[in-house]
């Protein structure tokens, strides 16, 4: 939301982010291990040129992945699920469309010939990525280490979990779900949980 102040200065009026943006989910092809830098200059980009309307989120899907060293200890490292891919939600503009296929690392978007083509509601979903607003409410967010949880969407739907580590400021908890047998610690987005 923006804020604006009437001609006389006297009140603040808060007016929705524009009705008519067609945000849509693109997929950028990068340089193999160029995703971070990528998504740090579009979103650096973005900042500097007052386009949070546009493009609104960057992000390089990630999944925590609990090893075991020789010694026996578990060893928990972060591994891109789509390696030299980012994910953009943004609303595909002359403008847009030149920033992010001209960002230093990118190859292109997804997509037939120059024409790059949005995901389907069903391909978000089944990547876990779509954030529905209505349920990640502002303030509060009751939720601590060993609160019990249950997985609503993603790749770990279903799941029962323990909560590790709550971050508000990033809207994601830390959460050990069983995996293939194993208990495994992954970072989910609130949005994708419900306290049990």
């Amino acid at each position: 939301m923006s804020e604006y102040k009437t001609l006389d200065g006297s009140n603040e009026v808060e007016l929705n982010d524009r009705k008519d943006r067609d945000l849509k989910w693109y997929v950028v092809h990068t340089y193999s291990g160029h995703e971070n830098k990528v998504k740090t200059t579009i979103e650096n980009t973005v900042k500097n040129r007052g386009m949070e309307d546009i493009i609104e989120q960057v992000i390089v899907p990630t999944e925590d992945v609990v090893t075991t060293t020789k010694t026996g200890k578990e060893k928990v490292s972060q591994r891109k699920i789509f390696p030299s891919y980012v994910i953009i939600k943004m609303e595909m503009t002359d403008e847009s469309w030149y920033i992010v296929r001209n960002t230093k690392g990118v190859t292109g978007f997804v997509g037939p010939g120059s024409k790059p083509v949005a995901l389907t509601v069903d391909e978000v979903k089944a990547m876990g990525i779509e954030l529905p607003t209505s349920k990640i409410v502002s303030g509060e967010i009751d939720l601590n280490p060993g609160d019990t949880v249950k997985v609503i969407s993603g790749a770990f739907v279903d799941n029962i979990g323990e909560v590790e580590d709550v971050n508000i400021e990033k809207k994601e908890v830390k959460v050990y779900v069983n995996a293939f047998g194993r208990k495994a610690l992954v970072t989910l987005g609130l949005e994708n949980i419900e306290k049990v």
